[in-house]
């Protein structure tokens, strides 16, 4: 693997939904999301690319994808704000190992509002976010159309 991180492992969609829970205030998901970013890796220089670079965010984010030999897709990332970072993790933890089909075929935001997430957020990281999912569906086609 390029870039391992524990999303889809040993932190799970369940794992997120038990984590925010009972969270009722904002301020505590907000503090969730910045712990999901201290545990993301940090990417290796090599992998910032320009070509890994996602636009329409208000931090710097990179997102690359790797082909599996199960057919699943192995995404990592980065970014410089906590934030937008921690919104990554969570973002990586839906669409982690899944085969291209099937991250196309579900809408992986439907977890930010399982979880609260995407009522909450500023008009400026809600479009970072829409943008983070669409790097990932971009990169889920682009394997579809590589097969």
């Amino acid at each position: 693997m390029l870039a391992p991180h524990p999303f889809g492992h040993d932190i799970t969609e369940q794992s997120l939904i038990e984590r925010f829970t009972g969270l009722r205030q904002w301020e505590d998901r907000y503090r969730q999301l910045i712990l999901l970013a201290k545990i993301v890796p940090a990417l290796d220089e090599s992998l910032k690319t320009p070509e890994s670079e996602l636009s329409g965010c208000e931090n710097r984010v990179w997102l690359g994808a790797q082909r599996q030999e199960n057919g699943g897709i192995h995404f990592y990332g980065d970014s410089e704000g906590r934030i937008v970072k921690g919104l990554l993790a969570v973002l990586l933890t839906k669409v982690e190992g899944k085969t291209p089909q099937a991250i196309l075929a579900d809408d992986p935001l439907v977890l930010f509002d399982t979880l609260g997430l995407r009522e909450q957020l500023s008009t400026s990281r809600a479009s970072g976010l829409a943008a983070l999912a669409a790097g990932v569906l971009q990169l889920a086609l682009r394997e579809v159309e590589s097969i």
